[in-house]
């Protein structure tokens, strides 16, 4: 390969599918190889400029006619949580956190079964085995972390070899990027559905990435007419990018009778 190959990525375009988010539209997707002759800066800047990861592949939507998937991050430093938020923070007040290693167990893939199992049975994530689940979480070109999420004990006074862990409630894959944290895939126990766990996780590295002095929490790609996806608006103010870069936005939207 040539010195400006090395410097340059190739990129390529999947054929059209379906869209997964909206019913009667095709999807295709830009995407390179983050090969280990790709510069860190490189993967950086792409990541931080509207691609996102799976394993060592940055993608990036790339539909005809169609510009519904916006990449969204949240401003750190200005954000300050609802009256909502508050109380899920609060709900949780039960639940410790762990940074640990990007190394896939087998306890995180029986609860990552378990969600897919429950919420996401006809995804594209249905099929996955063991397998392809190390390879998502430890297959990476950055700086990868998971942050699992236990009930605290309630007997402290016990040794661990009494009590024994506390059972795995939710997990959290996350990108360590130059300017912020990116989130590429969380899940948690689906009969704690009640705890709002999916915001929990992105108001507790929204507070992890403040300690690192990280302006961003990255959250992928949020589509206004998905209601899957409508809870990423919540978080304000945001940033989300457009054909002029990113423009901040501070209120959602109101919805049109």
């Amino acid at each position: 390969m040539t010195e400006q190959g090395r410097r340059f990525p190739e990129f390529y375009v999947t054929a059209p599918q379906p869209c997964p988010y909206l019913e009667g539209r095709s999807e295709r997707k830009i995407f390179t190889h983050l090969t280990p002759d790709k510069s860190s800066a490189m993967i950086d800047n792409l990541l931080r400029g509207g691609f996102r990861r799976s394993q060592n592949i940055a993608y990036m939507p790339y539909c005809d006619g169609c510009q519904a998937c916006v990449s969204v991050r949240i401003l750190v430093n200005e954000f300050k949580a609802s009256k909502s938020m508050r109380r899920i923070l609060k709900q949780n007040g039960d639940l410790e956190h762990e940074r640990v290693g990007a190394v896939a167990t087998t306890e995180q893939y029986a609860l990552f079964r378990d969600y897919i199992s429950e919420r996401h049975y006809d995804g594209g994530m249905a099929d996955m085995s063991v397998l392809d689940y190390s390879m998502m979480v430890e297959d990476s070109a950055v700086e990868t972390f998971i942050t699992e999420y236990r009930r605290k004990s309630n007997s402290r006074l016990l040794s661990s070899a009494v009590t024994g862990d506390m059972p795995l409630a939710a997990a959290a894959l996350c990108d360590h990027l130059s300017d912020g944290l990116s989130l590429a895939y969380s899940f948690f126990d689906p009969e704690l559905h009640d705890r709002s766990l999916g915001s929990y996780i992105i108001l507790e590295h929204i507070e992890y990435a403040r300690s690192l002095g990280l302006p961003y929490v990255y959250l992928g790609y949020w589509i206004e007419k998905s209601k899957k996806m409508s809870y990423k608006s919540r978080f304000l103010p945001q940033e989300r990018l457009t054909r002029h870069g990113w423009v901040r936005v501070d209120a959602e939207k109101k919805k049109k009778k």
